[in-house]
């Protein structure tokens, strides 16, 4: 029972990053129609950023700081305006396959501006142990499931408690209603790209010293959250999040209890179940869309 409890609050700390990813590809769907397929590369690309900073001899906080304004500019105000807004008005299907693009360019350039090797990143929670139910438990990884819940409280406060939530909203649900009844559409749209790219860079802080910063792990998290999106159900925010959880939980699981060699094959099972069987997603609502 007590590797159990290790097991689970270690997955629900890696389900919660992949959590937080995940709810940026439903918010971008919702607001814009936009499935980002260089999601995983947009986490993995502000850690980089951060050590270059730190290379410079400054503080941690202020590579953190410098690290999440870059990664808005370039991934939310850069990413909508350079790419989106070009590709999108040719349809769903180009702007994936140049998302998809996107995910190559900036992995190989990662890996030639860098470095093939991993790299190791400083941990915003202390080194350590605590114990609960008296076992211990690695501080870590409280550290980041508590940072991660916050940060999805805020959203979800944001999103439900304020005036610019509620015009966000409406902007997603129905954008022409929306401008009638004078909600700045583009604003709200502009301004979900720009929480997406806060939300990557968060959990890049928060997943790269345990991952190590190395080139490769955007296909990873992108893979993952997308999973955990399309089963909690694309369309919700908390399914994005149960979704993440529970593919977080179930991955730890499989690596203990099924194989490590096959670990990746379990979320992928459960992802062709949910298609089969529940296509919404588990906390998903079913969605009619004019062609």
């Amino acid at each position: 029972m007590s590797n159990l409890l290790d097991l689970l609050i270690a997955g629900l700390a890696t389900g919660a990053i992949y959590a937080i990813v995940a709810v940026g590809f439903t918010l971008l769907w919702q607001t814009s129609q936009t499935i980002n397929f260089a999601q995983g590369e947009f986490v993995m690309l502000p850690a980089f950023l951060m050590l270059g900073v730190l290379h410079t001899g400054a503080p941690f906080w202020v590579a953190i700081l410098v690290g999440i304004a870059l990664s808005m500019l370039l991934l939310g105000l850069g990413f909508k305006m350079l790419l989106v807004d070009p590709m999108l008005r040719h349809g769903v299907l180009p702007l994936a396959i140049a998302t998809m693009a996107l995910a190559i360019g900036i992995k190989e350039s990662a890996k030639q501006f860098w470095s093939a090797e991993a790299s190791p990143f400083p941990s915003i929670v202390p080194a350590g142990d605590i114990f609960i139910l008296g076992r211990a438990v690695a501080l870590q990884s409280i550290g980041v499931l508590a940072v991660a819940v916050i940060a999805v409280v805020a959203l979800t406060a944001l999103l439900n408690r304020t005036s610019i939530g509620h015009q966000m909203q409406a902007a997603a649900q129905n954008p022409t209603v929306a401008r009638i009844v004078g909600v700045p559409v583009e604003r709200m749209i502009l301004l979900t790209f720009l929480i997406n790219a806060f939300l990557v860079a968060l959990a890049s802080l928060l997943i790269t010293p345990i991952y190590l910063a190395k080139f490769s792990n955007g296909e990873v998290l992108g893979q993952a959250a997308f999973i955990a999106a399309i089963v909690g159900g694309f369309n919700q925010i908390r399914g994005a999040i149960a979704g993440g959880l529970l593919i977080g939980v179930v991955d730890n699981l499989a690596a203990a209890y099924v194989s490590t060699q096959y670990r990746a094959a379990v979320p992928l099972v459960l992802l062709i179940a949910i298609i089969l069987f529940r296509p919404q997603g588990l906390l998903g609502r079913p969605e009619e869309r004019t062609v």
